[in-house]
């Protein structure tokens, strides 16, 4: 099982909105070099909406390789039609990625059977172990925990990103998810409780700011240091608000221009980060001593 901190990477580009590779391979030795366990590629925070099919699975391939099997590499791969999801998983394989993150369908607002049936489809045909992936704020369907703790028995669905931000269906799901399920926040606010209620690890839009950070809280959490957790969190709770003062991921692109690791390239619709939230995501970042 995959554990720690997992962060949903950026997707560098220059100012004129092509991906730029150089800047993205820093970005993989900066995770590498900070203690990161895995990187998801070309998910909601990677610009997975903006990026055709050809350029997804070009930077996953290029994660991959400068990777080179130091770090695991979880692919996005999700899709509001089953069959272009399958499809993403079939090419993330032949990229090289270890998992796949696949999302509950957006837009078209799928049942509960429909969402089982979904991603029963997506692991019966993924050359790849499937991570599921529950985030209703932008998918409008919601996964019931009984239909994701009913997907834990397919032997190649393996884990869970919950993006709920609701603690009390976490506690749920780590009481109820069979063993060897691993079970990630996608949400940084609670990541700390989802960990101590039984959560194997984030996967975090912070990590992109502050890595090394957590990196730490995800180990302390993990292993029931309560205390080294709280401290490590509090400097970060600016980060795991503010990173969300506009939509993700335009305040983490504008920090890590900030810190001088890439480029301010970011693509339409999204918009660069307005100048009244500049100074708040400084702050947050200042308070967690990344600059």
């Amino acid at each position: 099982m995959l554990t720690g901190s997992l962060v949903a990477l950026v997707t560098p580009m220059s100012n004129d909105g092509e991906v730029d590779f150089a800047a993205l391979q820093r970005l993989v030795e900066f995770h590498i070099e900070n203690g990161t366990s895995g990187i998801v590629a070309v998910g909601t925070t990677g610009e997975s909406a903006t990026l055709s099919v050809e350029e997804h699975i070009e930077v996953v391939k290029a994660v991959v390789k400068y990777a080179a099997g130091r770090i695991k590499v979880i692919a996005g791969a999700g899709g509001n039609a089953t069959s272009e999801a399958i499809e993403l998983g079939r090419l993330s394989a032949e990229a090289g990625a270890d998992m796949v993150l696949s999302v509950v369908p957006y837009y078209n607002k799928p049942t509960q059977e429909g969402i089982y049936q979904h991603f029963k489809a997506i692991a019966d045909h993924s050359p790849l172990p499937v991570i599921l992936y529950n985030v209703p704020g932008r998918t409008v369907a919601d996964m019931s925990n009984d239909t994701a703790l009913r997907l834990a028995a397919h032997p190649n669905i393996v884990g869970l990103k919950d993006a709920t931000g609701d603690i009390g269906r976490a506690c749920d799901l780590a009481l109820r998810a069979p063993e060897g399920f691993a079970l990630y926040s996608g949400d940084d606010a609670t990541g700390m409780a989802f960990m101590l209620c039984g959560g194997h690890g984030v996967i975090s839009v912070t990590a992109n700011i502050a890595p090394k950070l957590m990196s730490e809280l995800c180990v302390a959490a993990t292993s029931g240091n309560t205390a080294k957790a709280r401290a490590i969190n509090d400097k970060l709770q600016g980060l795991h608000k503010q990173l969300f003062v506009e939509p993700n991921p335009i305040p983490a692109k504008w920090a890590l221009t900030r810190m001088q690791r890439i480029p301010a390239g970011i693509r339409l619709p999204l918009t660069p980060l307005s100048a009244s939230a500049e100074a708040v995501v400084e702050a947050a970042m200042k308070q967690a001593e990344v600059i």
